[in-house]
C-alpha cells in the first residue's frame, strides 16, 4: 500500500514534523496539514450533527416508540462509545486517511479491508444523500416559500419527498464547491458551523426545559401499536443509531491534522461524548415541552412542531435557521469524509480511475475528483424520493446499516488480534506521551463493541413491513437495505474479479500482490 505518484508531478506541500506519522506507512504527504484540535473535533462532531439528525428522525422515533424511545439514546450511546474507544486506539497507531479501510486492512488482510472500505464509502455516499434530505424538515417550517413543489411539506408525502430531493440537490452543489476550493476554506466553514450548532443546541435545550409541560416520568410510557416495550425500543433505536455515527471522521482527517496520534483519539471521543450529551438533552427536552403527546403532530412534524408551538414562531424559526446551518455543515463534513475514503483507496490503486481519484491539487491540498463523485452519486440517490416518499426512510436506514457493518469489520479483526496477543499498547505520540490505550479493558470493551454492532446491524436491516412498507405494495422498500447491500457486495466483487484478471494479463505477480 504505497503511493506511486512521482514527486515531480505533484509537489510536496510545506514540510511538517508530523509527516513522519505518514512516511512510516509508505505514503508521502500530499494533503495539507492545517487542522488543529478544534478542527479535528469539528470533523467528527459535524458528521454526527445532533441538530441535523435529531430533527430529521425524532418524529420517526416517537411515532413508533412513544416517549419510551428516549431510553434508546443512552443504550446506543454506550454501545457506540465502546466502538469509539476502539477507534481511538487505532487512530493513534494508524493516522491515515481512509480510516476504516486502512484499519481493517492492517488488522486482517487487504481483501477483507478492501470490502470494509468499499461498504463504508458506499454507506457514506448514502449518508450524504440522507443528510441533504434533512433540509425538508426545517426550511418549509421557516418559510412556506421553500416548499417549491406542491403544498404538503411532510417528508412522507409525495410533495414533501419531491421537494426534499430538490432542496438536497441544491445543497449538494454548494457543498461540492466548498469541497474543491481549499481545505482551509472547508475547515473554516466546518468550525464556524459546528460552533453555531453547539450554541444553538445549548439554547434549544435551555428553552425546551424552561417550557416543560410535564415531568421526565413520561419517558416510561410507550406509544400505541409498538408491539410492547421491546418492540418500541427496537424500532425507536433507529433515531439514536442514525445520530451517533461518523465520529471516526476525526481519524479520517488524520493526514490533515497536526499531531494526529495525540489529537485524533481524543477528538473521536469528545465528538461522540458532546453529541451524546447534547442530543440526549434535546430529545428529553422535546418530550417535556411538546404541547401535546397525543394529537399526532409530534410523530409527524417532530421537533420543528415543538419549537414553533412552544417557543413562538419568532424564536422557533430563529432556532430552526441554526438547524439549517447544522444540516449544511453536516452534509459538507460527510461528503469530505467520503472523499477522503475514495482518495485513500484510489491511492493504493484499488478503485476504477484510481489515478484521477488520487490526484491532489498541490495548491489547495484537496482531492477534488472524489468530492465531485460523491456529490453526483448522492444527488442521483435523491431521485428515489420522486419515486416514493418511503424512499426517505429506506435511504436513511440503509446508510446506518452500511456504516455499522463497516465498523464491525474493524472491531472484529481488532478483537481477534487482541486475543492472539498481536495488538500492542506500546508506542508514543508526537509529544512523547504514551499512545491512547484501553489497557486491560481492551478485550471486554472490544467484545462489547463488536456484539453491539452486529446486533444493531441485524435490528436495523430487519425487513419490518410496518416500518419500511406501511402502505403496502412496495415490497422492494421493505427489503431495500438488504437488496442495496447485496448489490454493493456484488458490484465490489465483480470489480475486483475484473481488475484481478486485467492485472494478471499484464503481470501475474502484480495481480497476486494487489488482490491477495
Amino acid at each position: 500500500m504505497t503511493t506511486t505518484a512521482p514527486s515531480d508531478v505533484r509537489p510536496d506541500p510545506p514540510a511538517s514534523p508530523d509527516d513522519a506519522s505518514l512516511t512510516e506507512f509508505g505514503y508521502r504527504q500530499e494533503l495539507h496539514r492545517s487542522l488543529g484540535r478544534y478542527a479535528s473535533f469539528a470533523a467528527g462532531f459535524s458528521f454526527i450533527s445532533v441538530l441535523t439528525t435529531v430533527f430529521q428522525f425524532f418524529a420517526f422515533g416517537y411515532a413508533f416508540g412513544g416517549p419510551v424511545f428516549f431510553w434508546t439514546w443512552p443504550a446506543v450511546f454506550a454501545g457506540q462509545l465502546a466502538v469509539a474507544a476502539c477507534f481511538a486506539e487505532l487512530a493513534a497507531r494508524y493516522p491515515i486517511s481512509g480510516a476504516i479501510y486502512q484499519w481493517s486492512s492492517r488488522l486482517s488482510n487487504p481483501s477483507f479491508g478492501w470490502f470494509a472500505g468499499w461498504i463504508m464509502v458506499i454507506g457514506q455516499i448514502v449518508v450524504v444523500a440522507a443528510a441533504a434530505l434533512a433540509l425538508q424538515m426545517v426550511l418549509p417550517a421557516i418559510w412556506s416559500g421553500f416548499q417549491l413543489i406542491g403544498d404538503d411539506p411532510s417528508p412522507t408525502s409525495p410533495d414533501g419527498a419531491a421537494n426534499a430531493a430538490v432542496l438536497g440537490v441544491v445543497l449538494l452543489v454548494l457543498t461540492t464547491l466548498v469541497n474543491v476550493l481549499d481545505n482551509r476554506v472547508m475547515s473554516a466553514v466546518n468550525r464556524i458551523g459546528v460552533t453555531a450548532e453547539i450554541i444553538g443546541a445549548v439554547l434549544i435545550i435551555v428553552l425546551l426545559f424552561t417550557h416543560s409541560e410535564r415531568s421526565p416520568g413520561i419517558t416510561f410510557h410507550t406509544g400505541a401499536g409498538t408491539g410492547g416495550l421491546f418492540g418500541a425500543l427496537m424500532v425507536g433505536s433507529f433515531m439514536a443509531a442514525y445520530v451517533m455515527i461518523g465520529f471516526d471522521s476525526a481519524g479520517e482527517m488524520s493526514e490533515e491534522t497536526h499531531h494526529p496520534r495525540r489529537t485524533a483519539p481524543r477528538t473521536i471521543l469528545t465528538a461522540l461524548g458532546a453529541a451524546g450529551l447534547l442530543g440526549g438533552l434535546i430529545v428529553l427536552g422535546g418530550l417535556l415541552a411538546a404541547p401535546s403527546l397525543t394529537d399526532g403532530r409530534l410523530g409527524v412534524d417532530g421537533l420543528g412542531y415543538v419549537l414553533t408551538s412552544s417557543l413562538g414562531d419568532g424564536v422557533g424559526r430563529a432556532l430552526l435557521a441554526d438547524v439549517v446551518v447544522a444540516v449544511a455543515v453536516a452534509t459538507l463534513a460527510i461528503q469530505t469524509a467520503a472523499g477522503r475514503m475514495l482518495f485513500s483507496m484510489a491511492r493504493d490503486g484499488r478503485l476504477p480511475f484510481s489515478a484521477r481519484l488520487a490526484k491532489v491539487d498541490p495548491r489547495t491540498g484537496m482531492p477534488g475528483a472524489p468530492a465531485v463523485v460523491v456529490g453526483v452519486l448522492a444527488a442521483a440517490l435523491l431521485l428515489l424520493n420522486f419515486a416514493s416518499p418511503d424512499a426517505f426512510l429506506a435511504i436513511g436506514t440503509t446508510c446506518i446499516v452500511m456504516l455499522y457493518l463497516a465498523y464491525a469489520m474493524v472491531t472484529g479483526p481488532l478483537l481477534v488480534r487482541r486475543l492472539r496477543g498481536g495488538f500492542t499498547a506500546q508506542g508514543t505520540d508526537e509529544t512523547g506521551a504514551p499512545l491512547f490505550s484501553l489497557g486491560r479493558w481492551g478485550v471486554p470493551v472490544n467484545a462489547l463493541a463488536l456484539l453491539y454492532g452486529l446486533f444493531m446491524t441485524v435490528n436495523l436491516a430487519w425487513p419490518r413491513a410496518a416500518v419500511y412498507d406501511p402502505a403496502g405494495g412496495h415490497w422492494y422498500f421493505r427489503w431495500f437495505t438488504l437488496l442495496f447491500l447485496g448489490v454493493t457486495l456484488a458490484v465490489g466483487a465483480g470489480y475486483r474479479a475484473f481488475a484481478a484478471r486485467a492485472a494478471k494479463a499484464r503481470t501475474p505477480e502484480a495481480a497476486e500482490a494487489s488482490y491477495a
